[in-house]
């Protein structure tokens, strides 16, 4: 038997007076949320690979001449030690390859593998897949006009987070 928490996740903390800009809120985080959890699971079931790791080779995938490990920790909003870690992770899987930047010494350049790229590839494939089911249930009219909406949305708070000066 699942509790009302389980049922409607983040949006269990609505109550009926809050703002409907409130409820939009946890609405959509409940929906990311749980459309994340999908893919975790899916991604470790079917691949045996966290999302981490996933994203990061995603990175790697869009720039076939690679990434500095600065540039992959900007990118995925995540600490240098964390790119560190999955890097020698990755390398030890024979996924990607580390070499020294030609423009800098003290730093390194990431690449996927030709093995890590075919395995990316694969699962980049099944990820797509598993992203149309879930909006399987909508109109394409919907769909693109959820995305303008949204689109409005991060352009406003884009430009609330601008300083004031």
């Amino acid at each position: 038997m699942t509790t009302k928490n389980e049922d409607t996740g983040h949006e269990a903390r609505v109550k009926k007076n809050d703002h409907i800009e409130l409820k939009l809120w946890l609405r959509l985080f409940s929906c990311s949320t749980q459309i994340e959890d999908q893919i975790k699971q899916r991604l470790r079931d079917q691949f045996q690979i966290s999302l981490a790791r996933f994203d990061y080779m995603a990175q790697l995938y869009r720039e076939p001449h690679g990434l500095s490990m600065s540039d992959l920790s900007n990118n995925l909003m995540v600490t240098k030690g964390n790119i560190t870690g999955l890097t020698d992770e990755l390398e030890n899987d024979g996924l990607v390859v580390r070499q020294a930047s030609p423009d800098d010494r003290r730093s390194w350049v990431i690449q996927l593998t030709p093995q890590g790229n075919t395995q990316f590839s694969k699962m980049a494939h099944e990820h797509e897949k598993w992203i149309l089911e879930f909006f399987s249930e909508l109109e394409p009219q919907l769909i693109q006009q959820m995305y303008l909406l949204l689109g409005t949305i991060r352009q406003h708070v884009t430009h609330l987070s601008q300083p004031v000066y």
